[in-house]
């Protein structure tokens, strides 16, 4: 079984967030500070503020849309402050 996580990361040029889902979270956020992710490259160096674990890609991409679709309003900000950045089990 592989283990997927929904994640948000701060950067720490311009305090603005990227949401994502990966398998690899570890090597996803080295990606995503050496530049390798175009969407993200001029905003680096980002710390992880947030993560969820779920069992199935499928359930990790659901939840990165709707995570996505709070992205700046109330939601977002009461999902980033509750657990302080410990990672949540969902599955």
């Amino acid at each position: 079984m592989n283990i997927w996580h929904v994640y948000v990361l701060k950067s720490f040029k311009d305090g603005k967030f990227y949401i994502g889902s990966t398998s690899n979270l570890q090597a996803r956020i080295k990606r995503h500070n050496r530049g390798d992710n175009i969407s993200t490259r001029w905003r680096r160096p980002f710390e992880l503020i947030y993560q969820e674990v779920y069992n199935s890609r499928r359930e990790a991409m659901i939840r990165e849309k709707k995570i996505k679709s709070w992205k700046s309003g109330d939601e977002f900000k009461k999902l980033i402050t509750r657990v302080g950045g410990r990672a949540v089990n969902c599955s």
